[in-house]
């Protein structure tokens, strides 16, 4: 009722509360029957038994896990994580207005919002969206540094880096550092431009993935500047993880 135009970004929204209602409907249905099992006023079922059994050892239970995000995470930090991302779409369609930096691990669909970065570009330029493509530049700030949105695209935050680390100072990829396994990345701010501006040279492309199993959880390439040869990060199997 609030909306007034439906935006790319706004259709992203509808959707990631549609899919999270969803999964909070589906774990408050089957554990209000399990606690009813329990009570001996509903007979105790496989399915049953196996959400008990998944509780008792610290894993999402696999109904739930069907209708939720990839993750390798214990139900205990798997849960903490749900709550995280129920207040960060809280925020989010308080107003309907993009947040200063947005959480990109917080989206079941990370992609649908990447996409909607490249649909508003394109509707403003008049440019077909297979015309476009993303810019990745990587700032030196923290997320609690920025208090507006951009005027165009959006600052996301919560990326980690895998393989290498990060040098904030001079804004390039290095070799990993002693106990710094997946070092937290700088906000990125992510812009829409026309494929013949996008710049390659100094740049490895690095893929995002939603897990550290990486697998089937590819979700974009985003271009980092290097000083060594890209083959050098091949090599290392570096990539962006949003978890």
């Amino acid at each position: 009722g609030k909306v007034e135009e439906r935006t790319p970004y706004v259709v992203v929204a509808f959707q990631e509360c549609e899919r999270m209602n969803r999964l909070c409907g589906c774990i408050r249905e089957t554990l209000k029957e399990l606690d009813l099992g329990f009570k001996g006023e509903l007979k105790m079922t496989q399915e049953m038994e196996e959400l008990s059994q998944s509780l008792f050892l610290d894993q999402v239970p696999e109904k739930w896990a069907n209708r939720a995000y990839a993750s390798t995470s214990g139900l205990t930090s798997w849960y903490a994580n749900l709550l995280l991302r129920i207040k960060e779409l809280e925020l989010w369609t308080a107003d309907f207005q993009v947040p200063p930096s947005v959480w990109l691990g917080g989206f079941f669909n990370p992609q649908s919002f990447l996409t909607a970065i490249m649909q508003a570009t394109a509707r403003k330029v008049e440019l077909p969206l297979d015309h476009m493509c993303l810019q990745c530049d990587v700032t030196k700030k923290s997320k609690e540094e920025f208090s507006t949105p951009p005027r165009e695209g959006a600052n996301i935050h919560g990326l980690f880096l895998e393989g290498a680390s990060w040098d904030w100072e001079q804004g390039c990829l290095v070799d990993s550092r002693l106990q710094e396994l997946h070092p937290m990345m700088p906000v990125i701010y992510i812009k829409s431009i026309s494929q013949d501006k996008l710049e390659v040279r100094n740049q490895y492309e690095s893929p995002l993935y939603k897990t550290r199993r990486r697998e089937a959880t590819y979700v974009w390439t985003f271009n980092l500047k290097t000083k060594d040869k890209p083959a050098k990060w091949v090599l290392a199997g570096v990539a962006l993880l949003l978890q």
